[in-house]
């Protein structure tokens, strides 16, 4: 199963973590990873490329993390858009895909 654990503080959104594999598919031919993936690095590239906000960012197979270290105010379209997608995936995968906010 994918986890996407949004981090949360002062109800403002300043990061992500996406773990796991949805295992419907081999490795390669799984689409709801892709989807889960293409959506993720697309927030976590506009973060930082495009805002050009300080922030950690890593990504590896079945991982990806986003951290927003300053103005998290800035990124809440995008984060807030993001958790939209994937709850919307999770809906219709909800045996692959579990997002869960976290309060921190």
């Amino acid at each position: 199963m994918i986890e996407i654990k949004f981090f949360k503080s002062e109800n403002l959104l300043f990061g992500f973590e996406a773990s796991g594999h949805s295992m419907s598919a081999p490795h390669g031919q799984d689409l709801i990873c892709a989807f889960v993936s293409s959506a993720c690095l697309m927030a976590a590239n506009t973060v930082t490329d495009v805002l050009m906000l300080n922030a950690f960012a890593a990504a590896e197979d079945g991982y990806m993390k986003l951290d927003i270290k300053e103005n998290p105010i800035s990124a809440q379209d995008i984060l807030n858009g993001l958790m939209l997608h994937l709850c919307e995936l999770q809906k219709d995968y909800p045996e692959n895909i579990n997002v869960i906010i976290s309060e921190v």
